[in-house]
């Protein structure tokens, strides 16, 4: 008699391998050591292969086997809760949790914004995101890290699908006194006499150069850095002009320095900002729903504004309008009549 496999020894076996450590694992699981060590032997017994190699100084460490099982058994388990809560909230909103993965610098344009309008929209989701490069990111994708994840269209894996939902388009990021500032545009050709701050976070360096060789230019690269922040105060001191993405809507660096941007007057292909994710995994519920949210809110790209809906649940829930202070909720829902009839 062939014997089956639980998910708790898969369960077991996941979270061994992500803390690095049976005791770790049964803390995180509220079980006891030896039911973690009993699950995680069963399963290795029953397939036959070592799965993880325990040594003292270096914990718990995946084998070939054990990485080849980890994403699927991931992705497993995943299925197993999105069943349970569907079973549990048919016909209700998508509950449990969802982790999705934001590149660097997108996350601080998107992230604050839609983990305060999804939760309005879905309550019962807790929403929680990681953050990387776009090579970090994919990998977490195929690794069942994370169900999606928004990053560029850029160097996409094969085995990783994605939607376009919104696209962007570089820009001039300069000091007030640079001598460009006073134009309205600036031309790609102008740039090759003067100083650049380069934004050195992958694939942004490849990307900006790939852009100015293409109007003949190679970049006078003064400073790089992998800093988002520090690309715009090097520039606000005058140390050179650099060449962004995102756009923040303050102008000015941490130190209270002013900034000015200003349009490329050249044709630029636009950059896509995509949903990805795993080819050969079933998106849950709880990611579909979120995907949906994110074409409704990002469909324009990014704002720093908070949404109606946001501002509603915010005066809705508020210690203020418990206390019968139901002036805050009027008084967004008179801003939002205003707003949309003007």
């Amino acid at each position: 008699m062939v014997e089956e496999l639980s998910l708790r020894q898969l369960s077991h076996f996941v979270a061994a391998a992500e803390a690095g450590s049976m005791t770790k694992a049964a803390q995180a699981l509220h079980v006891s050591q030896s039911a973690v060590s009993l699950g995680v032997a069963d399963l290795e017994r029953q397939l036959g292969v070592q799965l993880l190699l325990r040594q003292r100084a270096k914990g718990l460490t995946l084998t070939a086997a054990g990485q080849r099982l980890i994403t699927d058994a991931r992705a497993l388990l995943g299925r197993a809760e999105e069943l349970r809560v569907g079973a549990q909230d048919l016909g209700r909103s998508p509950r449990g949790r969802l982790v999705v993965g934001c590149f660097q610098t997108i996350g601080p344009f998107v992230m604050p914004g839609l983990l305060g309008t999804f939760h309005a929209e879905h309550p019962g989701v807790d929403l929680d995101f990681v953050e990387g490069s776009l090579v970090d990111l994919q990998s977490m994708l195929l690794a069942g890290r994370c169900e999606v994840a928004l990053l560029y269209d850029m160097d996409i894996m094969s085995g990783i699908e994605r939607e376009t939902v919104y696209t962007t388009t570089p820009y001039v990021l300069l000091a007030p006194e640079h001598p460009l500032a006073d134009d309205l545009s600036v031309r790609l050709s102008d740039l090759a006499a003067h100083d650049m701050i380069m934004l050195d976070f992958p694939p942004s360096r490849h990307h900006f150069s790939s852009v100015l060789a293409a109007a003949g230019v190679i970049p006078r690269i003064r400073h790089s850095t992998a800093n988002f922040e520090m690309v715009r105060s090097l520039v606000a001191r005058g140390y050179g002009f650099s060449m962004l993405i995102q756009r923040l809507e303050v102008e000015v660096s941490y130190e209270g320095l002013p900034l000015v941007t200003r349009p490329l007057a050249d044709p630029i292909d636009p950059t896509p900002v995509v949903l990805a994710w795993p080819t050969s995994v079933q998106l849950t519920r709880r990611a579909q729903a979120f995907m949906a949210h994110c074409r409704k809110v990002l469909q324009c790209g990014p704002s720093n504004r908070p949404s109606w809906a946001f501002l509603m649940h915010r005066a809705r829930t508020s210690r203020f309008t418990s206390r019968g202070s139901a002036p805050m909720l009027a008084v967004v829902t008179r801003m939002q009549s205003f707003e949309e009839h003007r």
